[in-house]
């Protein structure tokens, strides 16, 4: 049976990345913050184990807590958005809370995770278009546009240690009509999870490194 970890799966896509996978007969473990969520996912049938990605405390945990699993597929989708317009400098807090929670969330926890990788695993790190430099054609939510940057980064970075390991790539995930996206946004949850679940089932070796829409087209870095 194939393994999935969904890191911050309280609600929206990572909660739907648990639905998805539990009805195709996955086994999944989840992470999330609250007690409520933890229960919901246990509901479900997932193993769940309580993570805060900006607590260190949290974050160290992780890996004797994961002791012994083996993932075929890792997704990253915690994260935070501070929305702003124009080039409002963020606060102290605001700066360190979305930085936290986007790049060095992904940094702590991922580089755990290394010798838990199922032969031919994925690793699929939830970016946005709006970290991208080559599409930058706004300056709305600055310091989110930022952080998405840097955590493309780090991606990058762990599909190179990774390579021959995982096939690593950022998705962004579609406007999703979630907290984050809004109920104006373009597409739901369950739609944008099943196209990149199919995505993620075609990638290969050759994809590692990657920067990918939901529907599988490249997007500039």
């Amino acid at each position: 049976m194939s393994h999935a970890l969904i890191i911050g799966a309280s609600r929206g896509i990572g909660a739907e990345f648990v639905r998805q996978s539990l009805a195709d007969d996955w086994k999944v473990t989840a992470t999330a913050r609250s007690e409520e969520a933890l229960a919901a996912l246990r509901a479900q049938g997932a193993a769940a184990i309580a993570l805060d990605v900006t607590s260190a405390e949290s974050t160290s945990r992780l890996a004797w807590q994961l002791d012994g699993a083996v993932f075929d597929l890792i997704v990253h989708v915690a994260g935070v958005l501070q929305r702003t317009t124009g080039l409002v400098p963020p606060t102290d807090a605001e700066f360190d809370h979305t930085m936290h929670a986007n790049v060095l969330a992904p940094m702590r926890v991922l580089p755990q995770l290394v010798d838990m990788l199922a032969p031919g695993a994925k690793l699929a790190l939830l970016s946005s278009k709006m970290g991208s430099m080559g599409l930058r054609a706004g300056t709305g939510s600055w310091l989110y546009r930022a952080s998405k940057a840097a955590a493309n980064s780090v991606l990058r970075d762990i599909s190179i240690e990774w390579a021959g390991k995982a096939t690593c790539v950022c998705f962004h995930p579609g406007w999703v009509r979630t907290d984050m996206g809004g109920t104006g946004a373009d597409i739901t949850a369950a739609q944008s999870v099943a196209s990149m679940r199919r995505v993620l089932a075609g990638l290969t070796p050759k994809d590692n490194g990657r920067f990918l829409n939901y529907d599988g087209s490249a997007i500039d870095w």
